[in-house]
């Protein structure tokens, strides 16, 4: 009987039979060199239709080869026909009966199978972006060797470390080769925002076509944009749909950095309506687009203007907007059904919404510098107090604000850090404990989300209060 330990000797042996070859001295990408037959033994089934049977019974034994991606079932070509054999585990050799199992032996002695050798040809398709990086980077660099990019239509965003340069080329066309749908990699060589206020960065194409015109689908909507020209991180896909989320049909959400639109337009899919506005004249332009796109102009409005401004003007000249009503007619496919729901005073009625004249909710996207902008809110709804509780039902609103702090061990330093330049900026003071259940002020709503760790010391959060009506109303 085989011990564990003797187990553990094949199953080692196998992984090491079935990796690619090694060859740490490449610089130039050769597919060729990636070729190779393994050896070693199959039963060969007399009678094809009994394949299924003989496969069950050396499944049952542990007697198949198992090794992820190769099939166990090949064709055999012999003068009168093709044979079906099972490719067996590589310590069971053909031409010595002494490693043959009971059952291998009586399928032989039964004539059911014969055991013949067998070369397993596996080529560069074979493989995985892993497997062929592991064979070709330095050993001491597999432990951090780069597996994850940013794919952002057909491109992918690589952001080498300095020691994986050397192997720029190799590691962007094998990641090409074995995703379908990547034709361009790049790699970022500066960081986001360095040479433009617009969060665009320097890059290299390292393979693929000099083309970054892309088509990027999230929550359901389709965005088309020169990746050069604007801001977009795939990786946030799961932040935009939690925010998103958070608003409900009719309210009104201002956009201060709203990029291409990856809050607003899923947004207006939800009936949500969103003045969102982005410096960027080209953000602006991909916004319109996919306003339209989307179909969702009824309720997205897309502005231009510096983000600073834009919170001054924007609370004021929606109060003084003209009314908006939006109306959805029910979707019935056929007008036998439209006819019968009316005939029965069933008819569906449209959904009706009125644009809010007060926003509910702030998104401040631009997290390296959105604290800054802060100080805006100081007095944005000066004279106003008679619109909101508690005159009225109106809260105040939600103000969303993106920025980065150090990745603390203790994370309440960072929710303390964050608390304090956001009280700098907005002149009254917030604490990590104003939350709901916080032993603070629970009117602020505070929460502070871990959004994603950027970097080993660089923390992303989104940081959530209500606008205190201190700084609201506060006369400049």
């Amino acid at each position: 009987m085989e011990s564990s330990n003797d187990a553990q000797h094949v199953a080692r042996d196998q992984l090491s039979m079935f990796r690619p070859p090694i060859n740490r001295a490449m610089r130039t990408l050769d597919r060729a060199f990636f070729r190779t037959a393994i050896p070693v033994s199959a039963a060969k089934i007399f009678n094809n239709s009994e394949i299924s049977k003989v496969r069950q019974e050396l499944a049952k034994s542990k007697d198949l080869l198992v090794v992820p991606r190769v099939s166990a079932v090949r064709d055999i070509k012999e003068e009168d026909g093709v044979r079906k054999a099972l490719l067996l585990r590589e310590d069971l050799k053909h031409d010595d009966k002494w490693t043959w199992s009971p059952t291998v032996s009586a399928l032989v002695e039964r004539g059911a199978a014969t055991i013949v050798p067998y070369d397993v040809v596996l080529d560069y398709d074979h493989w995985s972006y892993a497997d062929i990086i592991n064979a070709i980077l330095p050993e001491e660099e597999l432990h951090d060797a780069p597996q994850g990019y940013t794919q952002v239509g057909h491109v992918a965003h690589l952001n080498l470390r300095e020691q994986f340069l050397p192997y720029k080329y190799l590691i962007a066309e094998i990641i090409r080769d074995k995703n379908a749908s990547i034709r361009t990699v790049i790699n970022k060589t500066e960081d986001v925002g360095s040479h433009s206020q617009f969060r665009t960065f320097p890059f290299e194409v390292l393979t693929g076509e000099n083309d970054l015109n892309v088509i990027q689908h999230e929550q359901g909507c389709e965005f088309r944009f020169d990746y050069a020209r604007v801001y977009w991180n795939s990786r946030l896909e799961t932040e935009h749909r939690r925010l998103v989320e958070k608003f409900q049909p009719g309210q009104m959400v201002c956009d201060v950095m709203a990029g291409v639109g990856p809050f607003a337009v899923p947004a207006g899919k939800k009936k949500i309506f969103v003045w969102a506005n982005d410096l960027n004249p080209h953000g602006h332009e991909v916004m319109q687009d996919a306003v339209v796109r989307n179909k969702v102009q009824d309720f997205v409005t897309p502005f231009n203007s510096d983000g600073r401004d834009f919170i001054k003007s924007s609370a004021i000249s929606l109060l003084e907007a003209e009314p908006v009503t939006v109306t959805i007619q029910p979707k019935i496919k056929h007008r036998s059904e439209r006819k019968k729901l009316a005939e029965a005073g069933n008819e569906p009625k449209p959904e009706v919404y009125e644009r809010p004249t007060i926003f509910d909710h702030y998104v401040m996207n631009l997290p390296a510098t959105a604290i800054e902008f802060l100080d805006a809110f100081q007095g944005v709804y000066a004279g106003k107090e008679s619109l909101f509780a508690p005159n009225t039902s109106q809260p105040l609103p939600m103000v969303h604000v993106y920025c980065f702090s150090g990745h603390s061990e203790n994370e309440v330093d960072d929710h303390l850090d964050i608390c304090q330049r956001i009280s700098e900026r907005i002149g009254y003071t917030i604490t990590p404990e104003d939350r709901v259940d916080g032993s603070g002020n629970p009117a602020i709503e505070l929460d502070i989300y871990n959004v994603r760790l950027v970097a080993p010391n660089k923390q992303m959060f989104c940081a959530s209060f209500r606008l205190p009506g201190d700084v609201a109303f506060r006369k400049l």
